[in-house]
Protein backbone atom coordinates (compact mmCIF):
# COMPACT_ATOMS: atom_id res chain seq x y z
CA UNK A 1 0.00 0.00 0.00
CA UNK A 2 1.45 3.42 -1.11
CA UNK A 3 1.99 5.75 1.73
CA UNK A 4 0.25 8.47 0.08
CA UNK A 5 -3.03 5.82 0.39
CA UNK A 6 -1.57 5.37 4.24
CA UNK A 7 -1.82 8.77 5.26
CA UNK A 8 -5.02 9.45 4.00
CA UNK A 9 -7.00 6.47 5.72
CA UNK A 10 -4.91 7.89 8.64
CA UNK A 11 -6.52 11.15 8.15
CA UNK A 12 -9.60 9.70 7.76
CA UNK A 13 -9.57 7.76 10.70
CA UNK A 14 -8.63 10.99 12.61
CA UNK A 15 -11.93 12.86 11.59
CA UNK A 16 -13.99 9.63 12.42
CA UNK A 17 -12.77 9.77 15.72
CA UNK A 18 -13.69 13.37 15.78
CA UNK A 19 -16.93 13.02 14.79
CA UNK A 20 -18.47 11.92 18.26
CA UNK A 21 -16.37 14.73 19.73
CA UNK A 22 -18.10 17.53 17.78
CA UNK A 23 -21.78 15.86 18.67
CA UNK A 24 -21.14 15.58 22.46
CA UNK A 25 -19.83 19.05 22.12
CA UNK A 26 -23.00 20.15 20.79
CA UNK A 27 -25.49 18.51 22.85
CA UNK A 28 -23.52 19.53 26.21
CA UNK A 29 -23.97 23.28 24.10
CA UNK A 30 -27.40 22.77 23.67
CA UNK A 31 -28.05 21.29 27.05
CA UNK A 32 -26.35 24.57 28.80
CA UNK A 33 -28.17 27.15 26.19
CA UNK A 34 -31.35 25.41 27.58
CA UNK A 35 -30.78 25.77 31.49
CA UNK A 36 -29.15 29.12 30.85
CA UNK A 37 -32.44 30.25 28.95
CA UNK A 38 -34.35 28.85 31.78
CA UNK A 39 -32.56 30.45 34.32
CA UNK A 40 -32.93 33.52 32.64
CA UNK A 41 -37.16 33.43 32.30
CA UNK A 42 -37.00 32.42 35.83
CA UNK A 43 -34.65 35.38 37.14
CA UNK A 44 -36.87 38.01 34.97
CA UNK A 45 -40.20 36.62 36.36
CA UNK A 46 -38.48 38.11 39.77
CA UNK A 47 -37.03 41.16 38.26
CA UNK A 48 -39.53 44.11 38.32
CA UNK A 49 -37.55 46.57 36.06
CA UNK A 50 -37.95 43.56 33.31
CA UNK A 51 -41.83 43.72 34.15
CA UNK A 52 -41.67 47.29 34.25
CA UNK A 53 -40.32 46.96 30.84
CA UNK A 54 -42.75 44.46 29.40
CA UNK A 55 -45.57 46.69 30.40
CA UNK A 56 -44.19 49.82 28.80
CA UNK A 57 -43.83 47.90 25.30
CA UNK A 58 -47.52 46.87 25.69
CA UNK A 59 -48.46 50.30 26.22
CA UNK A 60 -46.34 51.93 23.24
CA UNK A 61 -48.50 49.37 21.37
CA UNK A 62 -51.37 50.39 22.79
CA UNK A 63 -52.26 46.95 24.52
CA UNK A 64 -53.10 48.86 27.89
CA UNK A 65 -54.56 45.79 29.40
CA UNK A 66 -51.46 43.59 28.87
CA UNK A 67 -49.23 46.85 29.99
CA UNK A 68 -51.80 47.09 33.38
CA UNK A 69 -50.61 43.25 34.30
CA UNK A 70 -47.59 43.62 33.90
CA UNK A 71 -46.98 47.22 35.63
CA UNK A 72 -49.29 45.29 38.54
CA UNK A 73 -46.71 42.44 38.23
CA UNK A 74 -43.84 44.36 39.05
CA UNK A 75 -45.32 46.49 42.12
CA UNK A 76 -45.96 42.88 43.41
CA UNK A 77 -42.55 42.43 43.35
CA UNK A 78 -41.39 45.74 44.77
CA UNK A 79 -43.63 48.15 45.99
CA UNK A 80 -41.67 50.86 46.45
CA UNK A 81 -40.90 50.51 42.07
CA UNK A 82 -42.26 54.39 41.54
CA UNK A 83 -41.42 54.35 37.80
CA UNK A 84 -44.38 51.21 37.71
CA UNK A 85 -46.25 53.41 39.50
CA UNK A 86 -46.27 56.43 37.26
CA UNK A 87 -46.35 54.44 34.33
CA UNK A 88 -49.94 52.47 35.71
CA UNK A 89 -51.04 55.94 36.22
CA UNK A 90 -50.61 56.73 32.25
CA UNK A 91 -52.21 53.11 31.64
CA UNK A 92 -55.32 54.01 33.84
CA UNK A 93 -55.45 57.25 31.87
CA UNK A 94 -55.25 55.55 28.93
CA UNK A 95 -58.87 53.63 30.08
CA UNK A 96 -60.49 56.92 30.75
CA UNK A 97 -60.01 56.27 34.86
CA UNK A 98 -58.82 59.32 36.08
CA UNK A 99 -59.34 58.31 39.70
CA UNK A 100 -56.71 55.22 39.36
CA UNK A 101 -54.72 57.43 37.31
CA UNK A 102 -54.63 60.16 40.33
CA UNK A 103 -54.11 57.35 42.50
CA UNK A 104 -50.76 55.73 40.38
CA UNK A 105 -49.19 59.40 40.25
CA UNK A 106 -49.60 60.45 43.80
CA UNK A 107 -48.15 56.65 45.21
CA UNK A 108 -45.30 57.31 42.76
CA UNK A 109 -44.61 60.76 44.43
CA UNK A 110 -45.08 59.65 48.06
CA UNK A 111 -42.14 57.52 47.51
CA UNK A 112 -40.25 59.79 45.03
CA UNK A 113 -41.43 63.74 45.48
CA UNK A 114 -38.49 64.56 42.81
CA UNK A 115 -40.12 62.49 39.88
CA UNK A 116 -41.46 65.26 38.61
CA UNK A 117 -42.87 63.58 35.65
CA UNK A 118 -45.58 62.48 37.40
CA UNK A 119 -46.11 65.49 39.09
CA UNK A 120 -46.59 67.14 35.56
CA UNK A 121 -48.57 63.67 34.50
CA UNK A 122 -51.06 64.20 37.59
CA UNK A 123 -51.41 68.00 36.77
CA UNK A 124 -52.65 67.23 33.45
CA UNK A 125 -55.19 64.67 34.75
CA UNK A 126 -56.29 67.37 37.33
CA UNK A 127 -56.67 69.64 34.25
CA UNK A 128 -58.74 67.28 32.42
CA UNK A 129 -60.95 66.63 34.87
CA UNK A 130 -61.67 71.02 35.31
CA UNK A 131 -59.86 70.78 38.95
CA UNK A 132 -57.57 74.12 37.31
CA UNK A 133 -55.93 74.92 41.13
CA UNK A 134 -54.91 71.42 41.87
CA UNK A 135 -53.36 71.44 38.45
CA UNK A 136 -51.83 75.12 38.62
CA UNK A 137 -50.07 73.36 41.87
CA UNK A 138 -48.73 70.44 40.07
CA UNK A 139 -47.45 72.52 36.86
CA UNK A 140 -45.57 74.73 39.35
CA UNK A 141 -44.11 72.33 41.79
CA UNK A 142 -42.49 70.58 38.75
CA UNK A 143 -41.61 73.88 37.40
CA UNK A 144 -39.48 74.32 40.71
CA UNK A 145 -37.62 71.22 40.64
CA UNK A 146 -34.13 72.47 38.06
CA UNK A 147 -33.30 68.84 38.14
CA UNK A 148 -36.52 68.23 36.15
CA UNK A 149 -34.92 67.20 32.70
CA UNK A 150 -38.00 68.05 30.57
CA UNK A 151 -39.29 71.50 31.90
CA UNK A 152 -40.11 72.74 29.11
CA UNK A 153 -43.84 70.23 29.34
CA UNK A 154 -44.85 72.08 32.85
CA UNK A 155 -44.40 75.31 31.27
CA UNK A 156 -46.66 74.34 27.92
CA UNK A 157 -48.63 72.61 30.37
CA UNK A 158 -49.09 75.89 32.47
CA UNK A 159 -49.66 78.14 29.13
CA UNK A 160 -52.43 75.88 27.93
CA UNK A 161 -54.04 75.97 31.39
CA UNK A 162 -53.59 79.72 31.33
CA UNK A 163 -55.35 80.17 27.65
CA UNK A 164 -58.35 77.98 28.37
CA UNK A 165 -58.82 80.62 31.27
CA UNK A 166 -58.48 83.80 29.00
CA UNK A 167 -55.29 84.29 30.91
CA UNK A 168 -53.47 85.71 27.52
CA UNK A 169 -50.52 87.10 29.23
CA UNK A 170 -49.77 84.60 31.26
CA UNK A 171 -50.41 82.25 28.94
CA UNK A 172 -47.77 84.20 26.66
CA UNK A 173 -45.02 84.18 29.08
CA UNK A 174 -45.40 80.25 29.93
CA UNK A 175 -44.87 79.19 26.49
CA UNK A 176 -42.21 81.84 26.21
CA UNK A 177 -40.09 79.92 28.60
CA UNK A 178 -41.13 76.22 27.27
CA UNK A 179 -39.65 77.74 24.34
CA UNK A 180 -36.20 78.93 25.84
CA UNK A 181 -36.15 75.71 27.01
CA UNK A 182 -36.86 73.73 23.89
CA UNK A 183 -37.04 75.79 20.83
CA UNK A 184 -38.27 73.09 18.73
CA UNK A 185 -41.22 72.28 20.34
CA UNK A 186 -43.93 72.21 17.85
CA UNK A 187 -47.01 71.90 19.94
CA UNK A 188 -45.43 74.87 21.81
CA UNK A 189 -45.24 77.22 18.72
CA UNK A 190 -48.11 76.32 17.69
CA UNK A 191 -49.98 77.18 20.98
CA UNK A 192 -47.65 80.53 20.63
CA UNK A 193 -49.42 80.97 17.56
CA UNK A 194 -52.73 80.50 19.00
CA UNK A 195 -51.85 82.83 21.73
CA UNK A 196 -50.61 85.42 19.76
CA UNK A 197 -53.42 85.57 17.38
CA UNK A 198 -55.72 85.68 20.44
CA UNK A 199 -53.32 88.96 21.39
CA UNK A 200 -54.33 90.18 17.54
CA UNK A 201 -51.05 90.19 16.58
CA UNK A 202 -51.66 87.90 12.93
CA UNK A 203 -48.53 88.43 11.47
CA UNK A 204 -46.36 86.69 14.52
CA UNK A 205 -48.83 84.26 14.75
CA UNK A 206 -48.38 83.07 11.69
CA UNK A 207 -44.29 83.07 11.72
CA UNK A 208 -45.07 80.36 15.08
CA UNK A 209 -47.58 78.18 13.12
CA UNK A 210 -44.95 78.29 10.01
CA UNK A 211 -42.48 77.12 12.98
CA UNK A 212 -44.49 74.14 14.06
CA UNK A 213 -45.50 73.29 10.90
CA UNK A 214 -41.64 73.14 9.74
CA UNK A 215 -40.78 70.46 12.66
CA UNK A 216 -43.79 68.81 12.18
CA UNK A 217 -45.45 68.83 8.55
CA UNK A 218 -47.35 65.58 8.67
CA UNK A 219 -49.88 67.34 11.21
CA UNK A 220 -53.07 68.22 9.59
CA UNK A 221 -53.78 70.30 12.56
CA UNK A 222 -50.84 72.82 12.27
CA UNK A 223 -50.86 72.66 8.98
CA UNK A 224 -54.70 73.74 8.97
CA UNK A 225 -53.82 76.51 11.93
CA UNK A 226 -51.18 77.66 9.61
CA UNK A 227 -53.39 78.01 6.13
CA UNK A 228 -56.19 79.64 8.54
CA UNK A 229 -53.52 82.43 9.33
CA UNK A 230 -52.28 82.58 5.95
CA UNK A 231 -55.88 83.22 4.92
CA UNK A 232 -56.51 85.73 7.68
CA UNK A 233 -53.67 87.73 6.73
CA UNK A 234 -54.50 88.23 3.43
CA UNK A 235 -51.98 85.62 1.97
CA UNK A 236 -54.66 83.32 0.03
CA UNK A 237 -52.47 81.84 -2.48
CA UNK A 238 -50.14 80.25 0.66
CA UNK A 239 -52.87 79.34 2.39
CA UNK A 240 -54.15 77.68 -1.21
CA UNK A 241 -51.10 75.59 -0.68
CA UNK A 242 -51.40 74.70 2.24
CA UNK A 243 -54.67 73.58 2.31
CA UNK A 244 -53.91 71.51 -0.73
CA UNK A 245 -51.50 69.77 0.66
CA UNK A 246 -53.03 68.84 3.70
CA UNK A 247 -56.81 68.03 2.55
CA UNK A 248 -55.42 64.34 1.47
CA UNK A 249 -54.64 63.49 4.74
CA UNK A 250 -57.32 64.59 6.99
CA UNK A 251 -59.54 62.30 8.87
CA UNK A 252 -61.71 64.93 10.27
CA UNK A 253 -65.16 65.60 9.16
CA UNK A 254 -65.50 69.12 10.25
CA UNK A 255 -61.55 69.80 9.29
CA UNK A 256 -62.18 68.90 5.67
CA UNK A 257 -65.48 70.79 5.34
CA UNK A 258 -63.50 73.96 6.48
CA UNK A 259 -60.94 73.51 4.08
CA UNK A 260 -63.37 72.98 0.92
CA UNK A 261 -64.86 75.91 2.23
CA UNK A 262 -62.05 78.02 2.50
CA UNK A 263 -60.53 76.55 -1.15
CA UNK A 264 -64.20 77.58 -2.66
CA UNK A 265 -63.91 81.83 -0.52
CA UNK A 266 -59.90 81.97 -2.12
CA UNK A 267 -60.98 80.51 -6.25
CA UNK A 268 -64.10 81.95 -6.24
CA UNK A 269 -61.54 85.54 -5.74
Amino acid sequence: MSSGRMKLMHKEGRVMKLKPLVVVSMCLCLAFCASSQKKLAKSREKDPQYQYNVGLFYMNSNSIDEAIKYLNKSLALNPRFFLSWNALGLARSMKGDMQGAIAGFRKCLEINPQFSEARNNLGTIYQEMKMIDQAEQEFRKAIENPSYSSLELPHYNLARLYFTLDRIDDAYNEVQSALQIKNRFALAHNLKGLILEKKGNLEEAVDSYEAAYKIVPDDVNFGFNLGLAYYKNDEPENAEEIFEKISPRVQDQEMKDRIKEYLDLIRKK
